[in-house]
């Protein structure tokens, strides 16, 4: 028997005449033309199949037509056809009209409405499908009879809406049996996906469609992302995941994803996720199945803030070994931690002080006169200084050990006790530590208020305490209460009724230790500090800052904490390097237009055709004819009448910043008309149009090395927009322009500074208070509006896709909200039909979620270069995917294997500071490098 395509993998079957018990019935006219016989199909099984062959007569005109299908909801329809055609060639004395072909035709209806002479046997009412030829005809004669060569063909049509249909075969003078017909369609399986389950989806009308389904929680799951959706391809695949599921608290996936389990006793599961349930920590333990937490023994807490996979912990124990030293009325203790601190890391220690008096009256709690060094109660280190104490008395401090759960605990704070009698009180001299501070003003119009915020900084490391403010009406302070041989940093700010200006740089200074006390009671530092009021210019305070620093503050050589001065810089520029200048900073942006662009006398401009529409008014062609050079053909942008000033504003802004750009790959600004009407903007005339539309107009034209040049040329020009601090915003196909040499040159600047929210284009969406292309745009831009070169080599990621695919459309027709629900899923998109490895891989660079993890401009055209001179490299091709969630892959450490050269290697992993040692080493190949140890 031939056996179907199985139904239930993508598919349903409609109709199958291998299935026929008897007769199929089906109608013929005329009656002389096809006959319905008793045929074998390849496996010598019986089948009823329909044959003709009247090729000795002329005109042939032989339809046959099935029963009537029902199409059970589908709405595109697919014929597998199985049938053997005799060669004309074989045939002896055969006329020139003899086919080896036959039409497919269908007709849809209600019900079953045909009849012999209805509908006509004419390809009107009947819908053309395809005219069918044969791979393989036959023409061999054996003993055995004819031997056939069996031809299988698909084809599909659609959309159908009503109950049912015909199909019809009509043959026009061919020698041929119709062996046999399967009537399907697509349909994409029952799913559970992604924690969710997805019923079974009817494909779209058309081979491309992608139709949506929603899905439901398993059981025990709740969702993540809403809404949950998968799309049903035209060949019954499910793609593009959107949304998610996840397992409830207390449950765990199983099954591969498709169950949630409770959690076995004696584990728990804390919170929603995929993660697996974990063994309850040490002393605790769970009461039931499906436990979020595990509960604490019987002498065993957990403090409020303690995470829920932290072991249960107790009290500690008691200090140890105190020794106590009396100097008069002043006590040093010092003692050893406890034993046991309760399987805890946040030890730290209380003292209480209870004065017993000379009599044996019970003793009481101290007074507020007692002083504590550095604090009485949360000591992190086993040692206390406590002072003035009252001569000639007996006192008992208890050493309280405490925890994050002593809390938590019914029983007191373990403790040790120490009883003391003070001496004569001697006299008493307290020493302070302070620094003076004193700065410039900044020029304003009235008198700042300055705030002094500093704090200490431990000599160990560099980590930041609390910080204390001071407010002063004047340029000078004095802060007091310093601790000896401390480190201090110091920031001060200026306000104003404009609002607060910045902080300063930070300075770092060291109070006197107790032996530089016994030379000096008091050390005046002065630090003359410049502070900006609202932002104003910085630079000189901040230069004064690290002078007066590195004379006064720090006079030991190699400090570690020299590097911490801040300096204001204004970034590292290559000599003769131009930077983009923003025409919004200038007061009058007539100014930029003047500086930036070349005014043309209209006398100049010769307007020919109007070639489409602009942001603004009309884009036409035309030749601009400049007096001593020759004639070219050129594009004019015009400004439409009855413009506001913010719209001219707007419009020559495109020019003052294209004006700034000169580069083969930069769409080159010839000038403007600002003095006569209408208002112009003059560039040089790209042949072919925008790319998006040139590509799809020429669909697999070019060669993969044409394809690969074009992205290079793209790249080139926005390298050279990002070495200029140049932001584009807005890179995509439709912004790049091509002429005759296929030279694309990138165009459309500073269009999304001017998009408002009555932008009709669906192109542009709302986000955060703009409008901006989602299908193009980094994740970041959408979500924080920051707009850098690695948001644009995102662009330039999703623009490699659109050149590879031919103009197709980015995410096809998903919504802009599931292409943002799906890129944070890490969907990506897939490679095109076609598309070498290579190629795609650099696309799933640029689609790095970190940005810092994104290739420069730089490195995509050496990379891109490196293809061109190596066409093998981009054989490869990319495996087609459904698009089941690809993953991001890591390419943040490149494989060495895929350079020519070590240098090549150290440059990309950028470590080529380090080539000349690994010459002088002997690392020149990559042999050696492979072999090479920790040491």
């Amino acid at each position: 028997m031939w056996l179907p395509e199985a139904a239930g993998i993508g598919g349903e079957t409609l109709m199958d005449s291998t299935t026929a018990t008897g007769e199929l019935g089906w109608m013929v006219h005329p009656p002389s033309g096809w006959e319905e016989v008793s045929g074998y199909d390849e496996n010598m099984n019986t089948i009823r199949t329909y044959q003709v062959c009247n090729v000795f007569e002329s005109s042939q005109n032989n339809w046959l037509r099935t029963k009537f299908i029902r199409r059970r909801g589908a709405h595109r329809i697919h014929v597998e056809m199985k049938f053997s055609v005799r060669d004309c060639s074989s045939i002896p004395s055969v006329p020139g009209s003899c086919k080896e072909t036959f039409n497919l035709y269908y007709y849809e209806a209600d019900f079953d409405s045909a009849t012999k002479t209805f509908p006509n046997w004419m390809e009107n009412p009947w819908v053309k499908v395809d005219t069918i030829a044969a791979d393989e005809s036959f023409s061999q004669v054996d003993l055995g009879g004819r031997v056939m060569k069996i031809n299988t063909e698909v084809r599909s049509f659609g959309p159908v809406s009503r109950s049912g249909f015909y199909l019809a075969f009509q043959d026009y003078g061919g020698c041929m049996s119709l062996i046999a017909v399967r009537v399907f369609y697509r349909k994409c399986p029952r799913i559970i996906q992604n924690g969710a389950i997805f019923q079974e989806t009817l494909s779209g009308a058309e081979s491309t469609s992608l139709v949506a389904a929603r899905g439901s929680c398993i059981a025990n799951a709740e969702e993540v992302d809403v809404p949950i959706k998968l799309y049903c391809n035209g060949d019954g695949e499910w793609l593009v995941p959107i949304g998610r599921c996840m397992c409830k608290a207390g449950f765990e996936a199983v099954e591969n994803g498709t169950v949630c389990r409770g959690c076995p006793s004696g584990t728990f599961k804390a919170n929603q996720g995929d993660e697996a349930c974990t063994h309850c920590p040490i002393n605790s333990r769970t009461t039931s199945e499906g436990a979020t937490n595990c509960v604490c023994r019987n002498g065993y807490y957990r403090a409020d803030l303690d995470p829920l996979d932290m072991p249960c912990t107790t009290i500690p124990s008691a200090p140890q070994a105190v020794i106590s030293s009396v100097n008069e009325t002043s006590l040093m203790l010092e003692w050893t931690p406890p034993r046991d601190s309760g399987g805890r890391e946040d030890l730290v220690y209380n003292i209480i002080c209870k004065s017993c008096g000379s009599g044996r009256g019970a003793c009481t709690r101290c007074g507020d006169n007692v002083q504590y060094a550095p604090r009485q109660l949360g000591l992190t280190e086993p040692r206390i200084y406590i002072s003035d104490l009252l001569a000639h008395t007996q006192y008992t401090f208890e050493i309280q050990a405490v925890n994050g759960v002593t809390d938590q605990s019914p029983f007191s704070p373990q403790f040790a006790s120490v009883n003391i009698t003070t001496n004569q009180a001697g006299k008493r001299f307290r020493r302070v530590q302070c620094i003076s501070l004193s700065w410039e003003n900044p020029e304003v119009s009235s008198p700042p208020t300055t705030s002094l915020i500093f704090f200490s900084v431990p000599r160990q490391e560099l980590s930041e305490y609390n910080a204390t403010a001071i407010k002063s009406p004047t340029n000078t302070v004095t802060v007091q209460g310093l601790k000896a041989g401390a480190i201090y940093v110091f920031q001060v700010r200026a306000r104003t009724v404009a609002g607060y200006g910045r902080y300063s740089g930070k300075m770092y200074f060291q109070t006197m230790t107790e032996a530089e006390y016994q030379t000096s009671i008091q050390e005046k530092l002065p630090l003359i500090i410049g502070s900006s009021a609202a932002g104003l210019v910085f630079l000189i305070a901040v230069v004064v800052i690290a002078i007066v620093c590195n004379r006064r503050g720090f006079e030991r050589a190699d400090s570690e904490y020299t590097d911490k001065l801040q300096h204001y810089t204004s970034g590292h520029m290559t000599p003769g390097m131009k930077i983009y200048i923003d025409p919004f900073t200038y007061e009058d942006p007539n100014e930029a237009v003047r500086e930036f662009a070349k005014e043309i006398d209209i006398s100049c401009v010769k307007i020919e055709q109007v070639i489409g529409a602009g942001e603004f008014g009309e884009v036409c062609s035309g030749h601009l004819k400049l007096p001593g050079k020759r004639e070219i053909f050129v594009a004019i942008k015009t400004l439409k009448s009855g413009y506001t000033e913010k719209q001219r504003r707007d419009f020559l802004s495109e020019a003052s910043i294209m004006g700034q750009f000169d580069h083969p790959n930069v769409i080159h600004l010839e000038g403007v008309v600002t003095k006569s009407t209408p208002v112009m903007i003059i560039t040089e005339f790209m042949e072919n149009g925008s790319l998006d539309s040139f590509l799809r107009q020429n669909d697999g034209q070019f060669t993969v090395i044409q394809l690969v040049g074009m992205l290079r040329g793209i790249a080139a020009g926005m390298k050279y927009l990002a070495d200029m601090n140049y932001v584009h915003r807005d890179l995509a196909a439709r912004n790049i322009l091509v002429n005759s040499n296929l030279v694309c040159k990138v165009s459309d600047f500073g269009l999304s500074r001017f998009l408002e929210d009555d932008t009709s284009d669906p192109t542009y969406t709302s986000a955060l208070g703009g409008k901006i292309p989602i299908r193009w745009t980094a994740p970041e831009a959408i979500q924080y509006r920051k707009f850098t070169s690695a948001s644009d080599v995102w662009s330039y990621g999703i623009v490699m896709w659109e050149v590879m695919s031919y103009g197709e459309r980015p995410y096809w027709d998903m919504t802009n909200q599931d292409v943002i629900n799906a890129i944070e899923q890490d969907y990506r998109l897939p490679p095109p039909m076609d598309c070498p490895s290579a190629l795609h891989q650099l696309m799933l660079d640029c689609w790095q979620k970190d940005r810092n993890h994104r290739p420069k401009f730089g490195q995509i055209v050496n990379t891109l270069d490196k293809m061109i001179r190596n066409p093998n490299s981009l054989k490869a091709m990319a495996p087609l995917s459904s698009g089941i969630n690809l993953p991001l892959l890591d390419r943040t450490i490149p494989d060495y294997t895929s350079f020519n050269t070590v240098d090549e290697w150290l440059e990309a992993i950028k470590m080529g500071q380090y080539k000349e040692s690994f010459a002088n080493a002997g690392f020149t190949s990559f042999d050696v490098v492979s072999q090479m140890m920790m040491e």
